[in-house]
């Protein structure tokens, strides 16, 4: 396949952006129908790469497939380079995958449809270019552009306290942006000739003194674990999520925290592992705090979306794990090793699906009943039959019922982390009882019950909601059964991350 695709699959929504600038104000169907045609393109274009990618292919760091190469600033080394693996071919359809139904769901949008459409796209293909840029100029650029957009979907189209959300979450992501800037520019000194390539800084970290690896390493955690977000710089996340439009939650849960675990698995283990090996134990423990914690204040919620952001947490916190024993140096095999890390990303793939969905599922029901309380809920799974069957399968999911995505990925992490762990594995799955107990709760509260009477004539779930939620549902049962199409692609990259750390460095 030719190396356009990744700049088309880019920059399509940027174009569609433009366009919607020249559509007058007045024509809110036009500007809606628009941007999701235009998203239907990079979502088009992200399952031909699905399917034109190859698991015998190179994999990062080694190199990368549909690569794209070309000078763009040569006085201080900075290439226009584009190329994806195992890693990243997930997470691009998944990005355009949730954007185009983010964009259907959001139909509802009557407060200044223009700029909101405008933003969502733009925020796209700030997502896109994270997942596939290969220059961490670029990435760096890509991955601040994500943040100006969702900073003004918080903050216009939030809740009664979106102006602090959007202001607490653009200030701890700048925190983070500055401490990785800082890492990259000291990786970019190490490089001889300078260059921003991601490929030439693999294993860069034996070029630093012990110190100086260890802050680079730090830094560029801070920033990406910011992103996750991972105990104890998670308090970002709820109040952006209570107060975020629903398909800003959608894509905030979907992808924003993606961009994390993905930093994780780009930039920390194959360009510091020793510092990632190192370092295992106490990104361990962070995650298992986050698992627990997560779980526990989830439980502890009435606000329906609340309990889904913590709930993000929790889930986050199993890719972290699943990372963190993949670098370890306890993992007794080099399959324990690429087990933990096919765990991780089915993971972050399958979080993406199911929280999204719940986030959306949320929307409808806020949109009806106009609170997220959940007391004053009951008794809707006999009102609202197709609301309620779709939220229980989503809740099943993410509890990790076996036949459903969220069972895969964990079980996978579990397996991994076995290898490294089997304490921290086994503290771990506290997490899974307690998820199970919080989301079971909800269902009762939510579905079952004496119905309240205000909610008497709630209608059901309509066809713009149930559109926008059918392929997410139709993903956590294709790939709870048969998981073998997205593990076939992950696996490749997987190994070749565990075979680095089995080699040494």
């Amino acid at each position: 396949m030719h190396s356009w695709i990744l700049t088309a699959i880019t920059f399509v929504p940027l174009a569609g952006a433009a366009t919607i600038m020249f559509i007058p104000r007045d024509r809110p169907g036009a500007i809606k129908w628009t941007s999701v045609i235009v998203s239907i393109f990079p979502l088009a274009l992200s399952i031909l790469l699905w399917f034109a990618y190859r698991s015998a292919g190179p994999q990062f760091p080694k190199g990368a497939q549909f690569a794209l190469d070309l000078p763009w600033i040569p006085q201080i080394g900075v290439r226009y380079t584009m190329g994806v693996d195992g890693v990243s071919v997930p997470l691009v359809f998944l990005t355009a995958l949730l954007t185009t139904l983010s964009l259907i769901y959001s139909f509802i949008i009557e407060n200044r449809p223009k700029e909101y459409f405008w933003l969502f796209l733009v925020l796209e293909t700030g997502m896109l270019g994270t997942f596939v840029a290969l220059d961490f100029f670029l990435f760096y650029v890509f991955w601040e552009l994500t943040l100006v957009p969702m900073y003004f979907l918080i903050g216009i189209w939030g809740g009664p306290k979106r102006e602090y959300a959007a202001i607490k979450f653009f200030i701890y992501t700048l925190v983070g942006s500055v401490a990785m800037l800082l890492a990259i520019l000291a990786m970019y000194f190490k490089t001889s000739p300078h260059t921003f390539n991601m490929l030439a800084m693999a294993s860069i970290d034996r070029h630093f003194s012990i110190a100086g690896a260890a802050l680079v390493y730090w830094g560029l955690f801070l920033g990406f674990a910011i992103k996750v977000p991972l105990w104890p710089f998670h308090t970002w996340l709820p109040d952006a999520h209570v107060e975020a439009p629903t398909a800003g939650s959608v894509i905030l849960a979907g992808v924003l925290l993606k961009m994390g675990a993905y930093g994780f698995l780009r930039v920390l283990m194959p360009m510091l592992p020793g510092q990632s090996q190192k370092f295992w134990f106490p990104i361990a423990i962070l995650a298992l705090i986050s698992i627990i914690y997560g779980s526990l204040v989830a439980m502890a919620q009435k606000d329906l979306k609340k309990l889904i952001a913590y709930s993000s947490v929790n889930h986050m916190g199993y890719v972290i794990l699943g990372i963190a024993a993949a670098s370890s140096v306890t993992a007794a095999s080099m399959t324990d090793r690429a087990m933990a890390l096919n765990g991780a990303m089915m993971q972050m793939f399958n979080h993406g699906v199911i929280t999204g969905a719940l986030f959306l599922l949320v929307g409808v029901i806020y949109e009806r009943a106009h609170t997220r309380d959940l007391d004053s809920f009951g008794g809707l799974g006999a009102r609202i039959p197709v609301f309620a069957g779709l939220f229980m399968l989503a809740c099943f999911a993410s509890l990790g019922l076996p036949g459903l995505a969220g069972f895969v990925g964990e079980f996978f992490v579990f397996r991994g982390a076995f290898g490294a762990s089997i304490l921290f594995t086994a503290l771990s799955m506290i997490g899974i009882l307690v998820t199970a107990a919080y989301l079971l709760w909800t269902i009762q509260r939510v579905l079952l019950g004496p119905t309240n009477p205000k909610y008497e004539k709630m209608p059901d779930a309509d066809t713009r909601e149930v559109v926008s939620l059918a392929p997410l549902m139709a993903l956590m049962v294709f790939f709870g059964v048969w998981p073998a199409p997205i593990l076939k692609i992950i696996n490749a990259a997987s190994t070749a991350l565990a075979g680095l750390f089995a080699r040494g460095f």
